[in-house]
């Protein structure tokens, strides 16, 4: 297991505050991504506390900060569902701020949930390795449940021992509403340039807490501990979660 790193973690009022910092994060990021590379990489985290981000994201405050044109989308985790299914990352992300915005949808590359598990995992994974050969996204958004885990990689689960695969397809266990899922692993999420976490609700605190004060204990229980990414990792929580 590489050794943890403790992250920078900025605690503000609401969700609604903490969700303002990380769009002006987002929006910084992308445009310093665009500016050396001429475009930007970006997998986004599904779930319920990022949806207000996106809200923002396409709202006219920040709408036409953003170079969307340059951007390509990825989901970090998803479950197997139908894209229209209410429960799909895709379908809240789309409805939240894709389909607001300039962009096409030869940007947006989802994880076919609707397919056999493992064929979309090994679909996905073929897709990241054609449109980034280098394998370092840009910015990767992540989310965090109670139990600690991240995108789909839950506290016991095999697949955080990984070391081959990028993208596989899980069992969550059967206290999920959808158990099966698809989702990036570590060695995939740790070579980002750039990971943000997006936390909130007092559910959250104890693992916000753990990594704060001993993240090489936290990593032994909460998987989203063991975030180590190349570059720069970043907490941005609410005040339930960090305080």
């Amino acid at each position: 297991m590489a050794q943890p790193v403790t992250p920078e973690i900025s605690v503000l009022e609401s969700l609604d505050a903490a969700s303002h910092e990380a769009a002006r994060f987002i929006l910084l990021s992308v445009r310093e991504s665009v500016l050396c590379t001429g475009r930007c990489t970006l997998a986004l985290a599904g779930g319920g506390t990022p949806r207000r981000l996106y809200q923002l994201l396409a709202s006219d405050e920040y709408r036409e900060a953003l170079p969307w044109e340059e951007i390509t989308w990825f989901w970090s985790d998803e479950r197997c569902v139908p894209p229209a299914d209410s429960r799909s990352n895709f379908r809240m992300a789309h409805e939240a701020m894709l389909s607001r915005v300039a962009t096409l949808p030869s940007q947006m590359f989802r994880m076919h949930g609707e397919l056999d598990p493992p064929r979309a995992a090994m679909s996905y994974e073929t897709i990241i390795r054609e449109e980034l050969p280098d394998l370092a996204f840009d910015l990767i958004l992540l989310g965090v449940g109670e139990d600690g885990h991240t995108a789909s990689l839950f506290p016991g689960h095999p697949a955080l021992e990984e070391r081959e695969w990028l993208v596989m397809a899980v069992d969550g266990g059967p206290d999920l509403d959808v158990r099966e899922r698809i989702t990036m692993t570590l060695p995939l999420i740790n070579r980002a340039r750039s990971v943000l976490v997006l936390a909130a609700g007092a559910s959250k605190r104890p693992v916000v807490r753990a990594v704060q004060e001993d993240p090489v204990a936290a990593a032994e229980r909460y998987p989203v501990a063991r975030l180590r990414p190349a570059g720069h990792l970043t907490w941005i929580v609410d005040q339930a979660a960090g305080g």
